[in-house]
């Protein structure tokens, strides 16, 4: 029978293999795709009329903006929805969670019957470390567990960002805040 230290020891070695993994991904994905996963902002002009706060997002580009006023806008790298599960229109910011768990919905259920009913907070939630609830629960901005997806379409329909982006995301945006979502 192996002791608790011997058994805490093993867990710490495959969790630092884990995550010495993870990291070799993102170090592959930055070198292959161009740009580095933790400073995917910029400070950018932005053309039109948009009241401070509003998200944009342009589906196409692949691209969220955070309207900072006077022509100005944060601009983050995001993953869209998947070919025909991306979607436009106008909604708002209903609600926003730190450290959400993650349900599939009804409709990722029925397309992937074997996906969990719940994944609770943490390394292997798909959510990330941040969710901003759209309108309606179906879709939400949020981080993820998957980095290398972000600047692709590949989503459910959500938008991904990475945790770092929206963890800043979440702090600047408040409740209520209108998004616009452009194909």
């Amino acid at each position: 029978m192996m002791s608790d230290a011997t058994i805490w020891d093993k867990c710490r070695r495959l969790h630092v293999i884990r995550y010495t993994l993870i990291a070799c991904v993102a170090i592959v994905a930055t070198a292959t795709l161009g740009f580095s996963p933790i400073h995917a902002r910029d400070l950018v002009a932005l053309d039109g009329e948009h009241p401070i706060g509003t998200i944009i997002i342009n589906t196409s580009e692949r691209k969220l903006y955070y309207v900072l006023g006077n022509g100005m806008a944060l601009r983050y790298r995001v993953a869209v929805g998947k070919e025909g599960m991306q979607w436009s229109g106008e909604t708002f910011v209903q609600s926003k969670r730190e450290n959400p768990g993650w349900s599939p919905t009804p409709r990722m259920r029925r397309e992937n019957p074997s996906l969990p009913a719940y994944v609770p907070p943490g390394p292997d939630n798909p959510l990330g470390v941040r969710a901003i609830y759209l309108g309606w629960s179906e879709y939400r901005i949020h981080g993820t567990n998957m980095p290398w997806s972000i600047g692709r379409a590949s989503s459910s329909g959500c938008i991904r960002m990475h945790n770092a982006d929206v963890m800043d995301l979440f702090e600047r945006v408040h409740i209520g805040a209108p998004v616009h979502v452009l194909r």
